[in-house]
C-alpha cells in the first residue's frame, strides 16, 4: 500500500483481464495513472479483485520496471545484480531498511533544499550532517548483524569439535 498520513487509501482493484478499476471515481485507469497518483502523494492500494489480495507492490514494480526501460535508467545491471545478492542474506532487513531510510531523507533533502535555497551553505551542510548520520547507523546495524552471525557460526563451529572430541 502506498502510505500518505491522515489519508484513508484509495482502493484500485486489478481485475483478470489485467485492468485495473480505481473504485474511487468509477472508473478503469492505466499504470499511467497509477504513476500520476504515487507522483501527486495519493495513499492508495492495489487489490487482486478475484483473491482480493494486496498487490500493490508488483503494480508499482512493473511502473520501475516500464520506467527503466524508457530514457535514463536509475538502477545499474550491476546495482541490480548486487540486489538480488542480497535476498536471503541476514543482511537483508537492514538492506531494505536503509533503502527505505536512505530515499525518504533523499525526497526530504531535495524539499528542505527547494524551500531553503536562500542558504546554500548551511543546507548543505545540514545535509552532509544527515547523511553522515544515516552512514553511521547503516555501519552500526551491519556490525551489530555481523556480530550476530559471527557469534551463531562460532558457536556452531564449537559443538561441532565437542561433537568430533566425543
Amino acid at each position: 500500500m502506498v502510505k500518505v498520513s491522515g489519508e484513508e487509501p484509495r482502493v484500485i482493484k486489478k481485475y483478470p483481464n489485467r485492468r485495473l478499476y480505481d473504485t474511487t471515481i468509477s472508473s478503469y485507469i492505466t499504470l499511467d495513472d497509477v504513476k500520476t497518483l504515487v507522483m501527486d502523494h495519493v495513499s492508495f492500494k492495489i487489490q487482486d479483485a478475484k483473491t482480493g489480495q494486496d498487490i500493490t507492490r508488483s503494480i508499482l514494480l512493473q511502473i520501475i520496471l516500464e520506467q527503466e526501460e524508457e530514457g535514463e535508467p536509475i538502477f545499474s545491471s550491476e546495482v541490480l545484480a548486487q540486489l538480488i545478492r542480497f535476498y536471503g542474506d541476514t543482511l537483508q532487513g537492514i538492506v531494505a531498511n536503509y533503502f527505505e531510510r536512505s530515499l525518504v531523507l533523499f525526497a526530504k533533502q531535495q524539499q528542505e533544499l527547494q524551500e531553503k535555497m536562500y542558504n546554500p551553505l548551511s543546507f548543505m551542510t545540514d545535509i552532509a550532517d544527515q547523511n553522515i548520520n544515516l552512514w553511521k547507523d547503516m555501519q552500526d546495524s551491519f556490525f551489530r548483524a555481523t556480530l550476530s552471525t559471527s557469534s551463531h557460526d562460532s558457536q556452531s563451529k564449537d559443538k561441532k569439535d565437542d561433537d568430533k572430541s566425543k
